[in-house]
């Protein structure tokens, strides 16, 4: 099958979130999915199905499970699709597990429409501070759980503990969030149930932060930066119920994987 690595959230390589994608001709075995992800080891591989012009069936993997909504490998599918698959596409869906997913391409830029989810407070874990080792300021769970702290100089220099987080019993992954100085909000996420003990940029995770920015802050249209060595901006704007979120993609990788199976 068709394999590329494309760094999204980015505009050169080596920077942004690398992810795996995958074209096949027809939906593999979970099985074969998860082996070829863990193979990889790359925060999430994607796996494609065309099904007609603009229409296809999409799946994300971490190394170790399937994984219900995938920012970053959805705006590197969408760049494989429209400058490998369907040459010249810019409007493209995909069904998903999060349900029907658009990305529009606007030049170099795309812009996926992805749902709004404002995580409920929660009262901080009593194990989370130990875990971060920093002090959290409130706390947010729905998948994951969103952490407040003081501001974007902690999340920065923060060196959580990663078997604590492990142990977490709230949330899929850990995000800790703080405004920001030179942006709206500035973030970190970890997910080392999946994993991966930090993910360069996540786009699911502003499917979090940007309501829960958006309330705070009063905007519609923010911009989000996260701190991880490889760093990546996320644009945000809130319509109703929906968020778009947009970047850049860069094409590391073209090759093809030879796996049996």
């Amino acid at each position: 099958m068709k394999y590329y690595v494309v760094d999204a959230f980015a505009d050169k390589v080596f920077s942004g979130n690398p992810a795996g994608v995958c074209v096949v001709e027809a939906s593999s075995s979970e099985v074969m999915m998860q082996s070829i992800a863990a193979e990889n080891n790359l925060s999430e591989t994607a796996f494609l199905v065309r099904k007609s012009l603009g229409h296809y069936d999409l799946k994300w993997f971490t190394p170790k499970s399937e994984i219900d909504l995938c920012g970053h490998a959805t705006l590197a599918t969408a760049f494989v699709v429209s400058n490998f698959v369907d040459v010249g596409l810019e409007v493209m869906e995909f069904s998903t597990l999060s349900g029907i997913l658009k990305v529009t391409r606007n030049d170099d830029e795309y812009v996926m429409n992805f749902p709004a989810i404002l995580p409920k407070s929660i009262d901080i874990p009593l194990d989370l501070e130990g875990a971060l080792g920093v002090v959290p300021i409130a706390t947010w769970l729905d998948r994951d759980l969103v952490v407040l702290v003081k501001d974007a100089a902690v999340v920065s220099s923060m060196v959580p503990d990663i078997l604590k987080l492990c142990l977490l019993e709230e949330g899929l992954g850990v995000i800790v969030t703080a405004k920001g100085v030179d942006c709206d909000f500035v973030s970190r996420c970890f997910y080392p149930k999946l994993g991966v003990n930090e993910d360069p940029v996540t786009g699911s995770a502003h499917s979090f932060l940007a309501p829960l920015w958006s309330s705070k802050l009063g905007k519609k249209v923010l911009v989000g930066k996260q701190l991880s060595e490889r760093g990546g901006i996320v644009n945000c704007e809130i319509i109703g119920n929906r968020v778009n979120l947009s970047g850049k993609a860069v094409l590391y990788l073209q090759g093809e994987l030879l796996s049996r199976g």
